[in-house]
């Protein structure tokens, strides 16, 4: 392409211009011949050649990397160096190296050089975050933190590469001058910093996500993350509120995230009521009868009947069982407890795959505590609240056919 450009631009200059009796030099015009060229090629690329390779495309499979390319303009910025290129290749051409104007117009070029590169850079990293996020699993690593910290390096290397063209210095140069400009640094930059290494952290150890619904009280922030940028996440609170939080805090705080309860498949349950001390006690035969026609509790009665029946009479007599403190026998707040178990273990809004439990808690002067820890097979709040509604209604109804009463004051 160059060695083609070079030719053009030889044939073109090469002794046609003549000059009659005039004080504009010569160099000009060739100068003004060779600016229109660039332009022309602008226009053949922006207006002709983009619009055809378009075209082409549309003919194909439509993915998501065609559609992010023409999205994010990157062809459109990349043939802005052509003309640049053309230029660059027919100055020497026009002047000689040493000319003022040749110098001036090289510092120019260099300047746009940095400019169309940054851009072409920065619209990388555009199309490269919007194929990721068409992907199923973008949630699971959050890149936009990280995109806008790449988008802030390669500003401050061009802002150094700029200036270095301008001194004509090396950028080794100042970047060793930029010692003493650290403290200025970074007092300016000092939540871009911060956040860039938050950023980092919080994308390496996958600490949060966009989606993610997490909890910081220090900021009463308590709701689902819809933005994570390089110095700030966003939080929609429960309320419909936002909250703007610091990243870097995140990372100096705790916080709890959700994610790995919605994750896991269960939410959980662990909820207790009183029982009052008064309405404990043993079962009689005809309670226990009674109860054995209730289904989930009749292989519990069975079993555990014929244990204590067993045991009983290996270490009493008849005379020791007249007393009731003798023996093993089914107290009505133990048969409760394993009705619980059995009525969750059968329940369909029950995960069966994570820990149930019905339990008791110490005794206190508000009665006796029994606490039902499971988890539900859904994780949406409205049917997890739901399920445990329910439950609970039905833990509730059904305590008076065990011959207890709830602790109330």
């Amino acid at each position: 392409m160059e060695n083609i450009v070079q030719k053009l631009i030889t044939i073109i200059f090469h002794d046609s211009i003549v000059i009659y009796n005039t004080a504009i030099p010569a160099y000009l015009i060739k100068l003004l011949v060779l600016a229109v060229l660039a332009f022309l090629v602008h226009l053949f690329t922006t207006r002709v050649l983009l619009p055809f390779i378009r075209v082409i495309s549309r003919k194909g499979k439509k993915t998501d990397v065609k559609n992010a390319i023409f999205k994010g303009n990157i062809l459109k910025r990349f043939f802005h160096l052509l003309p640049a290129a053309i230029i660059s290749t027919g100055l020497p051409m026009v002047m000689e190296e040493n000319h003022a104007i040749y110098v001036l117009l090289s510092k120019a070029l260099s300047l746009y050089y940095i400019l169309i590169v940054l851009a072409v850079f920065d619209a990388f990293l555009n199309l490269f975050y919007d194929i990721y996020e068409e992907r199923i699993n973008s949630k699971k690593v959050g890149f936009t933190g990280i995109i806008q910290a790449l988008k802030v390096v390669a500003v401050i290397i061009a802002v150094i590469m700029a200036i270095s063209v301008l001194a004509d210095k090396s950028p080794v140069f100042l970047l060793s001058g930029l010692g003493a400009f650290t403290a200025i640094l970074m007092l300016i930059f000092r939540d871009p910093i911060l956040g860039l290494v938050a950023s980092v952290q919080l994308s390496a150890m996958d600490l949060i996500r966009k989606g993610d619904w997490i909890d910081i009280p220090k900021h009463e922030a308590d709701g689902q993350v819809v933005d994570i940028t390089l110095t700030t996440v966003k939080v929609r609170n429960w309320d419909m509120t936002f909250t703007a939080i610091p990243a870097h805090e995140l990372i100096a705080f705790s916080f709890k995230n959700w994610r790995g309860m919605f994750e896991s498949g269960g939410r959980r349950i662990k909820r207790s009521f009183r029982f009052s001390s008064r309405s404990l006690r043993f079962l009689t035969n005809e309670e226990i009868e009674a109860l054995r026609k209730i289904k989930l509790l009749r292989p519990y009665i069975e079993q555990k009947t014929a244990e204590i029946e067993s045991f009983n009479n290996t270490c009493f007599s008849a005379d020791d069982m007249t007393a009731q403190v003798n023996g093993r026998r089914l107290t009505n707040i133990g048969t409760y407890r394993a009705y619980c178990d059995a009525y969750l273990r059968n329940h369909p809004g029950i995960n069966k795959n994570m820990i149930i439990m019905v339990r008791q808690l110490n005794p206190t002067e508000f009665g006796l505590p029994i606490e039902i820890y499971a988890f539900t097979s859904e994780v949406a709040w409205a049917a997890y609240e739901n399920t445990q509604s329910d439950i609970f209604d039905h833990l509730l109804a059904i305590i008076p056919e065990f011959g207890l009463e709830i602790y109330q004051r």
